[in-house]
C-alpha cells in the first residue's frame, strides 16, 4: 500500500476518485488477490494522509461493486472479480446481431438520408427559417406571465386558441376535443402510421413526395402505392381502388416539393375516394399559412362531409422547427386511441410552451406575427424570381412559388443523374442545394426523361444572400451545360 501518493493540499473528492481508482486497478490486475484482508480504513488514511472519510467511502463505493466484501465486525476483504472474465478485444466472437422486431428491421432497412450542409456558407435548405423572425420580444412576456402561475392549464388551453385560430384562418371547424397536440408534424404522421395501418395495407402517397412521412408509413408494412403529381398537384384520376389501401398522404395547400395547390375539383374527387374506399386522408398543412397574392386557400378538412380527413398542424415554418410543437384533428372516432397513443408514447408534449403559444394566439400577437412573416417571406421569395430570371433565365425555371417556403429550379438541359454532382459542385463553391431524386420512390435510372430539380429554400436568407447563391449557382450550372 505504500506506493499511494497523495499530496495533503489534494480535495477530499480528487483524493476519493484516486483512490478508488488504484485500488480496484491492483484488484482487477490480480495485485490485491481474492480473499485478501484489506488495510483497515484508520491506517489507509494515515498511511495517505487523507481523512478517515475518504478511505470509508472509498471502501463502501467498491464493496458496492462487488471488488470489497464486508461485514460487520470484520476486516475488509478483496472480492472474486475473476469468475466472469471479460473477453480479450482482439478475440473474434461469431455472435448473432441483435435481434430486432419486423418493425425494427424495417427501420433498420431505411437509408440514411441528411439534409446538413456545414460548410455551405449560403444554403438553401427547406424547412428551416431565420432564427431572426422568431417573435422572441412576445414570447419573453408572454413565457414570464405563464412562468408565475401555479398551475399551468396544459392543452386544453391551447387547444380551445387553436379551435378559434383554425376556423379564422383555415376555414376548419371541429371541437377542441379533437384537436391533439403533438411533438411537431413528425410525430403526428408517426401515430398515424402506426394506428391506422398494417403490414400488408397499401397506402396513396404522392410522387414525389416527403420522404420522411413515406418512412414512417413504411415501418408499418405497408407499400406505398406512388400517385402522379402534375402541374395541378395529385392526380386524382390515378387514385387506385386497389381494396389493401387504407390511407392516402397528401399536402393540397403547398404540394411537397413541386408545390402545386390542389384545385376544388380535385379535392372533390379525392373525398369521394376516400369514402368509397372507406380510407383516411392525411392531409399535412405544413406551409398553407403562407400564399402569395390572396389569402391562405382553405384546408381540406373543411370540405369534409364524411369525416375521412386527419388534419396535420405544425408551428415549425411560421416560428421554430426547434419549438417541436404540431397538432392534429381527428375525426371524433378516432379522438380516444389517439390520446391514449400519444400518452403511452410520451405522456404529453411540453406544458409551459403550450400555454406561451396559447397566449400569443388568445392576444393576436401570433396572427400579426405572421402577417408580418408573409410580408418578409414575400421579400424573399420574389427576390429568389428575380435572381433565378436574372442569372438562369436561359438555363432552368422556377415552380411552386405560389406558396410555401421553397420553390424547385428545374433543369431542362440537365437529368436526375446529375443532381448529386451540381449539389457537390455547388457546395464547394459554399451554396447548399438540394436534388429532386431522393423524393421519388424508385431510383434514379437513365431512362429518366424527367428533368433535373433542385430544391431551393428561402426563408432562412436575406435577399442579398439569395442572390449572390444564385449567381454562383449559375456559374455551377453553366459550366455543366458547356461539357
Amino acid at each position: 500500500m505504500g506506493q499511494f501518493s497523495t499530496p495533503s493540499n489534494e480535495s477530499s473528492r480528487g483524493a476519493e476518485r484516486r483512490i478508488y481508482t488504484r485500488l480496484r486497478t491492483q484488484i482487477e490486475d490480480g495485485t490485491l488477490v481474492a480473499g485478501a484482508k484489506m488495510v483497515s480504513t484508520r491506517a489507509l488514511a494515515a498511511e495517505l494522509g487523507v481523512s478517515r472519510t475518504t478511505v470509508t467511502a472509498v471502501y463502501e463505493q467498491l464493496a458496492a461493486e462487488g471488488f470489497l466484501v464486508t461485514s460487520a465486525g470484520k476486516a475488509a476483504r478483496v472480492g472474486d472479480v475473476t469468475s466472469t472474465p471479460v473477453a480479450p478485444a482482439n478475440i473474434e466472437r461469431n455472435e448473432q446481431p441483435p435481434a430486432l422486431s419486423a418493425y425494427g428491421q424495417r427501420l433498420a432497412a431505411i437509408k440514411p438520408y441528411s439534409m446538413a450542409s456545414p460548410q455551405a456558407r449560403i444554403d438553401f435548405r427547406y424547412g428551416s427559417v431565420a432564427s431572426r423572425d422568431f417573435p422572441a420580444l412576445g414570447w419573453q412576456r408572454a413565457y414570464r406571465t405563464e412562468l408565475v402561475k401555479r398551475q399551468p392549464e396544459g392543452e386544453g388551453r391551447l387547444c380551445r386558441a387553436l379551435q378559434a385560430y383554425l376556423r379564422r384562418a383555415r376555414g376548419l371547424v371541429c371541437e377542441a376535443e379533437q384537436i391533439l397536440i403533438v411533438h411537431g408534424s413528425q410525430q403526428g404522421i408517426d401515430l398515424c402510421a402506426r394506428l391506422l395501418l398494417n403490414p400488408g395495407d397499401a397506402f396513396v402517397f404522392e410522387e414525389p413526395g416527403y420522404r420522411m412521412a413515406r418512412y414512417c408509413f413504411e415501418a408499418t408494412g405497408a407499400t406505398a402505392l406512388p400517385t402522379t403529381v402534375d402541374a395541378s398537384g395529385l392526380d386524382t384520376r390515378e387514385l387506385p381502388k386497389d381494396q389493401r389501401v387504407r390511407l392516402a398522404y397528401v399536402t393540397p395547400s403547398h404540394q411537397f416539393p413541386m408545390g402545386a395547390v390542389l384545385p376544388i375539383a380535385r379535392r372533390l374527387e379525392l373525398l369521394n375516394w376516400a369514402s368509397r374506399q372507406r380510407a383516411w386522408i392525411i392531409e399535412d398543412d405544413y406551409g398553407g399559412e403562407f400564399r402569395y397574392g390572396q389569402r391562405p386557400i382553405d384546408a381540406l378538412q373543411s370540405m369534409d362531409g364524411d369525416a375521412r380527413v386527419i388534419y396535420v398542424g405544425t408551428f415549425s415554418k411560421a416560428l421554430s422547427p426547434q419549438l417541436r410543437l404540431g397538432y392534429l384533428v381527428l375525426p371524433q372516432e378516432l379522438v380516444k386511441v389517439f390520446r391514449e397513443a400519444k400518452r403511452l408514447t410520451d405522456r404529453h408534449s411540453p406544458g409551459w410552451e403550450q400555454n406561451v403559444l396559447a397566449a400569443l394566439i388568445e392576444s393576436g400577437t401570433y396572427e400579426r406575427h405572421l402577417r408580418r412573416l408573409r410580408r418578409e417571406s414575400e421579400r424573399r421569395r420574389n427576390a429568389l424570381l428575380g435572381a433565378v430570371e436574372q442569372h438562369l433565365s436561359e438555363f432552368g425555371h422556377l415552380v411552386g412559388m405560389a406558396a410555401g417556403l421553397h420553390g424547385v429550379l428545374l433543369l431542362p438541359t440537365l437529368r436526375p443523374q446529375d443532381e448529386p454532382a451540381l449539389q457537390a459542385a455547388a457546395l464547394a463553391r459554399g451554396v447548399g442545394v438540394y436534388p429532386l431524386a431522393p423524393l421519388f420512390a424508385g431510383a434514379v435510372s437513365a431512362a429518366d426523361e424527367r428533368p433535373a430539380g433542385l430544391i431551393l429554400g428561402y426563408a432562412g436568407l436575406t435577399t442579398q444572400e439569395i442572390d449572390e447563391g444564385v449567381r454562383l449557382l449559375s456559374q455551377v450550372i453553366r459550366d455543366f451545360s458547356d461539357t
